[in-house]
This record gives C-alpha cells, structure tokens and sequence, in this order.
C-alpha cells in the first residue's frame, strides 16, 4: 500500500526519513528560478539537511519560474505541499527520504508577483538553476545583448520576460525603497557562473539605464560556484520504483546518485545559510574547481553521448559497459582534456577522473544519453569547445576533441548508424539538421556556426581533423570511427 506524499501523511510514511522541523519551523530566505530535479537533489537537498539540524531555518526556499510550462511541475509540488522524496542511489543500494526546504512557490510567468516576493526584505539570496542555454551567451561566452528576448526587456523594463528582467526590476524596487540588494547566485554549470550572470545583469540594465547598470556593478554580489550531481529526469520508471520499493506516491520524485560537492565563493553580504555545516566547500576562488569538473565530467559526458547515440545505446551506464566508447572516454581525457586542467588544490586529477568514470558507471542511475546529448548547440560551446581552443593553443593534443564534434554533427544528421530516426534533440534541431547533411560534403558548413565555435572555424589544422573523421564517421560507421582513434590494442584492452 502507497502512501501519498503530503504533510498530513508524513507520520504514515514508514522506513523513510522525513523532515525533523516543522513548516511552521521556517520562513523565506531564498527565491530560486528553476525548481527541477537539479535543484531539489542540490541546493534543496543540502537546506534541508541544515534545517534537521536546527540551524538556518530562516533560509527557506520560495520557488520562481519564468515559463508557463513550469505550471505543471508547480502544480504537482503544490499537491504534496512542496515536499519531494530524494532517492540516492549506488550500484548495491537506494535510500530515500523526504526534504521540506522549499515553502512556496510563486506562479510561474508571474512576472510582477515573482518581482514582488524578490522586492521583499526577507529574501536574501536570487539563485538560478536555468541551464546552460539561459545566459544568452555568444560562441566566447559573452553577453549577447541582441538576443531577441534581451531586446524585449531592454524595451520594456517594466514588463520583463527573462529572468534577467525581472531581477533587475526586483532590484531597482529594493533600491528605491531603501532596501539592500540580495545576493544572486548563480547554480549552473557555467565557467565563471557569478562573472556570467553579473554580465548578463549588468548587460542587459546598460541597454536601458546605465546608470542602474553601475550600481548593480559596485552593490550586488555574484559568488562563483561549482556544483556537481548527476541527476536524471523522472519518468514512470522512478514513480513505479518509488511506490514498489518505499510505498509513497510522489507526483515528482528526484533520483541521483549519492555523490555531491559544492564548492561556493563566500559573498554573501547580507549573510547566507551556515552550508559548511553540510559539506559544502567555502574558498577564495572557485575557478580551479569549476574548470575541473566542466572539463573532466561535463565534457567527459559530451565525449560519451554522441557515439552512444548513434549506437542506439539507452542508458549512460550501458554506454559505460561498452569497450570502444569506455576507451574512447578514457583515451580523450588523459591525453586531451585533463592536459588542460590547471592543479586543483588538494585534488588529484587521475584520481578524480577514475572516479567520474565509476560515477558515469553507476546502473542504478537510469541516466539516459538522448539526455546527454540534449541542447548541444549551448552545451558543446561550454564543455568542448574552450577545451579546443586551450589544446590548440598550447600545441596540445586535439584530434579527439575534432572526433567528438564530428560525433556531434553526425548525430544531429537525425539518424543512428542502423538508420533509426533520433527525434529532435536540440532547441535549433531543425537547422541542425540540414546544417549536417550539407556538411556531409562540406565539412566547413558545420564550422561556420559562428555562435558555437567562434574563431576556432578558422583554424585549418581543426577544420582539417574534423572533416577527416566526419567523412569516416559517413563511410565507416561509430565504431570502426572509434577503433581507428583509439587504436585495435586499445580497444581489446577496454574490452
């Protein structure tokens, strides 16, 4: 028998932990854009620990979205009164329980209630989980200020449409009304993610109001950050597990793994939750981390999905157990991305690869690889591209990091090596799409996509490699492609 996940049916769940506070134990601190799965299995899951041990519970989460497709997530939290089960899940084992640390949730496309609850004195922190694509960057991660929605704002300030909008406007309330800033704080995966969302900020006052451009500049905090947990998307299969295996019905649970790190700049002016309490890092500077894990394994990710893809693999650990795309995985990390990782303090970076690698391992997961390969055209500029650039700059090695882009183009071809459809992948899949059956002859055509990889188009000893591997990728196939990179020995030895 099932229970239903709610606060009145708390005390009837059985073998599961549950929140140790009460709901009238807590009150707002933080509004976070953004309440997927992401979130609840991170900055959710870290609050609601530090709430059970009775510290900073004067640092709830109110939920915010910008789109009207977010209705539906809020709808199903709001009937479980905004809690969430969290199951956390190794290879031998699953363990859940239930966190409490979000207390509302604005309504989503909202714009003036969801500036209205940020223009409150008790909220303290703006944070963001809004994905890579949401920072209207351009090929160098740069703030494109002629992106059409930034327009729009920059416009009609105050009718905002973005995330960025309605902070600034939030923002220009507190100012008028005497009330401090909050500190934004930015939780996606993002080179520099403070610096990134500060330029957007600040991007998108400047086409309005330069003025309130250079106080967001000298008064508002954005601490850098690194974050770190593989969290797939839920779908029947985690509901069905969640019923069978621990009896409570949640419209919406959130499955992970048990590995997390967080790793945050302290700036915080007007205070923040006492997280080291909780494990989370607090150093000067985030950025040899951030630099490690977007390289090693956000990268590493984008290595193993294009070929898993045209492979017609499901999940990430079946991915994982197949010999050409381990090898390539391993053979393109030691010899062409973990070149390009600085030291890290206190951290060995063979090591830590050996442990991505067991993480991506990991079958209780349920990760999937179209999830992987979503979005490309913003992942790719974040995650490979910059990794390129630094190889050929230093005269490392790159022919690789040229296959993996040529595994991308390949794949948005829409079509697996046994010709079974891909459906669309991408926000720009149609132009993909033609951009890479054009590129089957021409090469250069996926190059010249100036938004993902900028200068480096130019580069002939790039252009050169990754035409060469598209045209065998056409010719061969994925796995005879990845034999030739990694080499017959190499590839018995995966086996």
């Amino acid at each position: 028998m099932t229970v239903t996940l709610s606060l009145a049916n708390l005390p009837r769940i059985d073998g599961v932990a549950v929140p140790g506070y009460a709901r009238s134990e807590l009150s707002a601190g933080i509004l976070h854009f953004g309440v997927g799965n992401f979130h609840r299995a991170h900055q959710a899951m870290y609050l609601d620990r530090l709430f059970n041990r009775g510290l900073s519970r004067d640092w709830a989460i109110v939920g915010a979205g910008v789109l009207e497709g977010e209705r539906r997530g809020r709808d199903v939290l709001a009937a479980q009164d905004w809690l969430t089960t969290l199951v956390e899940q190794e290879a031998d084992r699953r363990e859940a329980h239930v966190i409490g640390s979000m207390i509302d949730f604005v309504e989503p496309a909202n714009a003036a209630a969801t500036i209205a609850r940020m223009a409150a004195p008790d909220i303290r922190i703006v944070s963001m989980t809004i994905t890579e694509g949401g920072y209207f960057l351009d090929a160098e991660d740069r703030f494109d200020p002629s992106h059409a929605a930034i327009a729009a704002d920059a416009a009609n300030p105050e009718v905002p449409r973005t995330v960025f909008g309605m902070i600034l406007a939030a923002l220009r309330q507190r100012r008028q009304a005497g009330v401090p800033p909050f500190t934004v704080m930015c939780c996606d995966n993002i080179p520099h993610n403070g610096r990134v969302t500060r330029n957007a900020l600040v991007g998108l006052a400047r086409l309005s109001d330069p003025d309130f451009a250079d106080w967001i500049t000298e008064t508002v905090a954005f601490p850098n950050g690194m974050v770190d947990r593989i969290t797939p998307g839920t779908t029947d299969r985690e509901r069905a597990i969640l019923a069978q295996e621990f009896g409570i019905a949640d419209g919406w649970p959130v499955f992970c793994e048990d590995f997390t790190q967080w790793v945050l700049e302290d700036d915080f002016p007007l205070g923040r939750p006492a997280l080291e309490e909780v494990g989370v890092q607090f150093v000067e500077d985030v950025a040899p981390y951030e630099l490690m894990k977007l390289r090693i394994l956000n990268g590493g990710h984008a290595v193993i999905a294009y070929p898993a893809g045209l492979l017609d693999i499901h999940y990430v650990h079946e991915a994982m157990a197949h010999p050409l795309i381990r090898g390539f995985l391993r053979k393109i990390e030691e010899d062409e991305i973990i070149p390009t990782v600085p030291p890290v303090p206190d951290t060995d970076l063979g090591g830590y690869f050996d442990l991505i690698e067991r993480r991506f391992s990991n079958p209780k997961i349920g990760d999937t690889v179209r999830r992987l390969c979503l979005d490309g055209s913003n992942r790719q500029p974040k995650f490979i591209v910059p990794v390129l650039r630094d190889a050929l700059a230093a005269g490392g090695r790159f022919d690789g990091l040229a296959l993996e882009s040529a595994l991308w183009c390949r794949y948005c071809a829409g079509m697996s090596d046994s010709g079974a459809e891909i459906a669309p992948n991408d926000p720009n899949w149609d132009a993909l799409v033609t951009l890479s059956n054009t590129a089957r002859t021409t090469p250069r055509a996926w190059l010249d996509q100036d938004g993902v990889y900028g200068e480096l188009a130019r580069n002939e000893a790039f252009a050169a490699a990754f035409g060469h591997w598209l045209g065998m990728l056409w010719e061969r196939g994925t796995a005879e492609t990845l034999i030739h990179y990694i080499g017959q020995d190499a590839a018995r030895a995966a086996g």
